[in-house]
């Protein structure tokens, strides 16, 4: 870290530095996952169909991934702290336009808005904490920390998600945004040295960006209107084409442009192309385990939103406890393969139990032994998928790499929910239309989602295991082998 000449920030207000930090990153974690407990409430009230309910989500997700890689390049280029604070800004103001949304159509604007601000936040914090701790031992506690407050976050939304849904309104999800943003705001203007950019003279890549955002979104819209446009309509044909056409663009652009947002030659590392796949298709798995299972658990099982969050309670507590330490012991003594293929196998298995669920569910007997194993294998499996993602790269790039692999959870999971939500969409059509119950046909549809989603995540768990170059000796050696010149 050349950048570092500066003063550095002392000791004890490093780690309150970590902690301001991480309570900007959390309040962005837990607006993925809110909002999941108080979609049947927000379907009501504002009129929402079962299809466009996955843009409340969906809308988010898109603009929060689409526009990571671009808030790292921003950060390097303008500084971290000057971006983070912009970040934090964008995304609270965003929050108090969601809380007072009364049309559909606002609501999902300002949830894109929230998104960009998310990105900015989430890129750059990151980098923040990498330079706030340079030491190898220290970075490993404080990427502990940040990688706990990450898996916990989702927890603690749910739960939070439904207290607030039940004991005030949907619009209190949002609200309860603003003095969080505000706190944050404040401190880190105390605490956060002030570092200039460091990529000087560089261009920023805007039509990388935009390209593959751009296609992200159409192809997502494409997928969530295909069951009602059809399938081989000309609109979502044309859609899709259009957006695979800007993902060749995006990918003219970046092997042409100086200063890419996405070098194409980390791909030709093979941990980081295999764990990229990989992180696709988990997200896409989990990110609809998510949302269709909170669906099951208040439209067929009848529970209200605290129900629901309490009765996520137990796989989320399991991940943050995996996350937090356990993970990481099992890294240090089977390496990275083994762990995260077993990891991936356990949500699979999860998913498969969780496809079982009939109408007639009980708590006991249905959900909590899927969702004891989706926690298992999602605590286990998430750090040695960071870690192998980031593995045979330079350590001047591990912030441009952690970025490609965020964005490919956060693509995958927009992308496998839009899927699956519409696969489940199209069953429960077909199963009402042939005279099923409405709770039935709800069911089946759910059913296969789950299916599709077990089946991506031992896919997943297999190409772990036969693709990946194993253990962490590999990073070594290629460093000192003279891995790709760094910078």
């Amino acid at each position: 870290m050349d950048d570092m000449h500066h003063q550095p920030i002392e000791g004890r207000k490093r780690w309150l530095a970590l902690m301001v930090l991480c309570l900007g990153v959390l309040m962005i974690v837990l607006d993925t996952t809110i909002v999941n407990v108080a979609l049947p409430s927000i379907r009501t009230d504002l009129g929402f169909s079962e299809t466009s309910l996955v843009w409340v989500i969906n809308a988010y997700m898109l603009t929060f991934g689409g526009f990571l890689l671009l808030g790292g390049r921003l950060g390097d280029l303008y500084g971290h702290r000057r971006l983070f604070l912009a970040g934090i800004t964008l995304f609270t103001l965003a929050s108090l336009a969601c809380g007072l949304a009364t049309s559909q159509a606002l609501l999902i604007a300002a949830r894109a808005v929230q998104g960009l601000g998310g990105a900015v936040v989430s890129a750059v914090s990151l980098s923040l904490i990498m330079n706030l701790f340079t030491e190898p031992a220290e970075r490993a506690k404080a990427m502990g920390v940040y990688g706990f407050v990450c898996a916990g976050g989702g927890s603690i939304g749910v739960l939070l998600g439904g207290l607030l849904t039940h004991a005030l309104s949907w619009h209190w999800i949002f609200l309860v945004n603003l003095p969080i943003g505000a706190a944050v705001y404040a401190l880190c203007v105390a605490l956060l040295p002030r570092m200039p950019g460091h990529a000087a003279g560089e261009r920023l890549d805007a039509g990388g960006a935009l390209t593959v955002t751009v296609s992200l979104m159409l192809a997502v819209y494409a997928i969530v209107n295909g069951n009602e446009a059809g399938w081989t309509s000309p609109r979502t044909l044309g859609l899709l084409g259009t957006a695979a056409l800007l993902l060749l663009a995006f990918i003219a652009i970046e092997a042409r442009v100086r200063h890419p947002l996405m070098p194409l030659r980390l791909f030709a590392l093979r941990n980081v192309a295999v764990a990229n796949v990989m992180g696709v298709l988990w997200a896409a798995a989990m990110f609809a385990w998510f949302f269709i299972s909170a669906l099951y658990l208040q439209l067929v099982l009848g529970y209200s939103p605290m129900q629901v969050g309490l009765a996520f309670l137990p796989a989320n507590l399991i991940m943050a406890a995996f996350s937090l330490g356990l993970s990481a012991r099992l890294v240090m003594r089977f390496g990275h393969r083994g762990p995260l293929a077993f990891g991936l196998l356990l949500a699979a298995a999860g998913l498969a139990l969780f496809a079982g669920a009939p109408v007639e569910g009980r708590f006991l007997l249905h959900v909590m032994p899927g969702m004891t194993l989706l926690g298992l294998g999602a605590g286990i499996a998430l750090n040695p998928m960071l870690l192998v993602a980031m593995s045979d790269v330079a350590p001047s790039e591990s912030g441009l790499a952690s970025g490609i692999v965020n964005t490919s959870f956060m693509m995958g999971g927009a992308l496998g929910l839009a899927v699956l939500a519409s696969l489940a969409a199209a069953r429960t059509d077909s199963m009402a239309a042939a005279g099923a119950s409405t709770a039935a046909s709800l069911v089946a549809g759910y059913q296969l989602a789950f299916m599709v989603g077990a089946a991506f995540a031992a896919v997943a768990a297999v190409l772990g295991a036969l693709m990946l170059r194993s253990g962490s000796q590999a990073s070594v050696a290629a460093q000192s082998a003279g891995a790709p010149h760094p910078g």
